[in-house]
């Protein structure tokens, strides 16, 4: 006789008994923190499910609870559930646990050496997890407490501390856009590594350059930057094998893995991938959403990713919608949790700016082209402001503002405001990247069409679209996707000057670069092409190390 299948399943005797201890909550409140911390996480976690969160921020708001929470390691993805729906929900767990830190340190001070260094290992996990859920201000301030409770002693120990205290510090600083503060940290960790190394010790050096190469990053500062320099091979290998890691590692709903995730889709753009850089950054965001819900940071560079992406993937087709949809979150999101000047919202304002200025074009309501271009035009002022107060004038990322300025003026049909714009992002990019960058190349590209398309000066714009179209040929290949639209210009232009000869030539040109996109990149699912590695850790390592001391340090 056949089995017949239960319409019911019981719970396990465990989750019954957590059950029942959540039912009688407030008798049991005391004896629940005396439970050791995963079975303690689990009550926590059930009073989470159940709604019960005024209660719950009561619990998690006092150091010593959330302190022995965060001891039970594998409950890690949940406990950001947890505090993130609280921190939707307005309890400022974050600020408080972060005050509440600071404030023990303050009465340790005179303690002795055993009693600050528990307080500092605290710290750290408080301060980590902080970080990690993307609250990088009050993880900045735990980590200051930290780092003031290193200060306190002039020993050997204590200077490690430090130096592991300035890496954590210099990583919330960079997310946060504390650039300036950021080199002070760093430059704070070289007098203590120089003390260790006084002494023949040697702190973690490989960490602390870590982040100052994501500083340095963040400040348009390339030198070092494989995927920024083109050197796609070296940055392919790398980027893969750490996905690799992330997912055997930690499993494909951590937020971890999303963090590699984010890097792979940026490499997948920066080579001309762009399907699977928009299904990667989905990928990504479909992760951080399930880990943080919707009111994080974490999940805004997402979203602000996936609409970038998803604006260059629908660029010809000229459907915006999804792109502006991410656009906009990521805005929504950020404004929602930072000071309206904060840095972060210059790159959102911006993705948005450009869907803006592209929806524009084609509305054929004048009334409303006209006020899509101005939004998009106080977008992308207030975008550049926030770069140079950041970064100065002469930066990347300025550079990238003047150009997109350069953009919308040809649009709003300023002409010679927009060809202002795009000769200041030349000089600027050519100075920081040099001749050939695909940076310089978009800039330059820019500046034909508007020499062709309403300035007539057709001479002009001949050179700078063949210049175009050498970089990116050079860099991506004959199939490179910016190279349609230098085509379609060169083809305009000449049928403009009456050169029938080279209009047929272009038009040959474009409809083989047609059949090389319809091959290119069709076949590869890019999650799958990194689910195994067919290298160790180590050999990837060895590889780098080999092609760099082979081909010299350009990379």
């Amino acid at each position: 006789m056949a089995a017949v299948e239960l319409e019911w399943i019981p719970e396990t005797l465990y989750n019954t008994a957590i059950s029942a201890v959540v039912d009688n909550y407030i008798r049991s409140r005391r004896d629940i923190r005396s439970l050791p911390e995963n079975i303690q996480f689990d009550v926590y976690y059930k009073l989470y499910q159940q709604g019960r969160l005024c209660q719950l921020g009561s619990e998690f708001c006092e150091l010593e609870v959330f302190a022995k929470v965060l001891r039970a390691l594998d409950k890690r993805h949940l406990l950001h559930h947890c505090f993130q729906a609280l921190m939707d929900h307005g309890v400022k767990v974050a600020s408080v646990l972060a005050y509440s830190f600071s404030r023990r340190c303050s009465y340790i001070a005179e303690s002795d050496a055993a009693v600050k260094e528990k307080a500092i290992q605290v710290g750290f996990v408080l301060g980590g997890f902080l970080s990690d859920a993307g609250w990088y201000s009050d993880a900045e301030k735990v980590f200051l407490s930290c780092l003031q409770l290193c200060t306190l002693h002039d020993e050997m120990l204590h200077w490690f501390r430090a130096v592991e205290c300035c890496v954590r510090l210099l990583h919330v600083r960079n997310g946060n856009c504390k650039y300036h503060l950021g080199e002070e940290t760093f430059k704070l960790a070289q007098t203590y590594m120089d003390k260790l190394s006084k002494h023949g010790q040697q702190a973690n050096k490989a960490a602390l350059y870590g982040e100052l190469c994501a500083l340095l990053f963040a400040k348009s500062h390339y030198d070092e930057a494989c995927v920024v320099k083109r050197e796609f091979k070296k940055a392919e290998q790398l980027i893969k094998h750490a996905v690799y890691l992330a997912r055997d590692h930690f499993g494909s709903k951590h937020p971890k893995y999303s963090d590699t995730l984010l890097d792979y889709g940026f490499y997948l753009l920066n080579v001309d991938n762009i399907c699977q850089s928009v299904a990667i950054y989905q990928a990504a965001l479909d992760i951080r959403q399930s880990v943080f819900g919707g009111k994080n940071i974490h999940v805004a560079t997402a979203h602000e990713d996936l609409a970038y992406s998803s604006y260059v993937h629908q660029y010809s087709s000229g459907k915006f919608d999804n792109a502006l949809f991410h656009a906009e979150r990521a805005i929504g999101i950020i404004t929602h949790i930072l000071p309206e000047d904060h840095l972060l919202l210059a790159s959102s304002k911006r993705v948005k700016a450009l869907i803006l200025e592209e929806i524009a074009i084609d509305c054929h309501n004048k009334e409303t082209e006209q006020r899509l271009l101005q939004e998009a035009h106080d977008l992308h002022l207030s975008s550049l402001q926030l770069a140079k107060k950041a970064f100065g004038e002469f930066n990347v990322q300025t550079a990238k503002h003047y150009g997109n300025l350069g953009r919308l003026y040809q649009s709003m049909r300023k002409f010679k405001e927009a060809e202002e714009m795009h000769i200041k992002a030349i000089q600027i990019k050519e100075q920081l990247l040099g001749q050939e960058d695909y940076e310089v190349a978009l800039s330059v590209g820019h500046l034909a069409s508007l020499y062709n398309y309403d300035m007539n000066q057709y001479e002009n714009a001949e050179k700078l679209y063949l210049r175009s179209i050498a970089i990116g040929k050079k860099l991506f290949g004959e199939g490179y996707s910016g190279l349609e639209y230098d085509y379609r210009g060169l083809i305009k232009l000449y049928n403009s000057i009456g050169n029938y000869e080279k209009v047929f030539e272009y038009h040959n040109v474009l409809s083989n670069w047609n059949r090389l996109r319809d091959r290119q990149y069709s076949v590869t699912d890019a999650l799958e092409d990194v689910n195994t590695s067919p290298q160790s850790t180590e050999e990837v390592v060895q590889s780098f190390l080999i092609s760099q001391n082979v081909e010299g340090p350009s990379c």
